[in-house]
């Protein structure tokens, strides 16, 4: 076997692990139309958006009735939780006044959001993307958050 084909070969195993790991459509689309199911039997109308490991949008869903304010909070809460690698309620506790992280919320161009429903989502080890939910309480979004967070192994055998 030459070199060209050993790397050839070698190329092809890494893009095959690189799919498999990483955030796509379908991946994304499948996790929301969970995060939805419960969020019908919770009785909250949501935004759910799903970002890439970049924070980059993948698919984003607004339910019937959401609010328009959502759309944003929603994809914010995918960049926060992707930007600082945990939870936005976690990062709420490091924000409060006195925390040592008091006043993030005032960076990113404000794309900061501080209270629940970002969750980075992970294959393993390996930070895929995030979860973002806003439309109900902040209560409920973390729940929903935490929901989907829970839902992706399901999610990723199915698909």
């Amino acid at each position: 076997m030459e070199n060209r084909d050993i790397e050839a070969a070698v190329q092809k195993i890494v893009q095959e692990l690189e799919m498999k790991s990483a955030m796509n459509l379908k991946l994304a689309t499948a996790l929301i139309g969970q995060v939805e199911k419960k969020a019908e039997e919770m009785g909250v109308k949501a935004v759910v958006a799903v970002s890439d490991a970049s924070g980059r949008p993948v698919a984003v869903h607004c339910m019937d009735g959401a609010y328009i304010g959502s759309y944003d909070v929603a994809l914010n809460k995918t960049y926060t939780a992707v930007a600082f690698q945990m939870p936005t309620d976690r990062l709420a506790a490091l924000a409060a006044p006195g925390g040592e992280l008091y006043g993030i919320q005032n960076t990113n161009d404000g794309k900061i959001v501080i209270f629940g429903g970002g969750e980075p989502l992970y294959r393993g080890d390996l930070m895929i993307g995030a979860l973002g939910v806003s439309g109900g309480t902040a209560e409920q979004d973390t729940m929903l958050g935490r929901y989907g967070k829970n839902k992706l192994k399901d999610v990723i055998a199915w698909k």
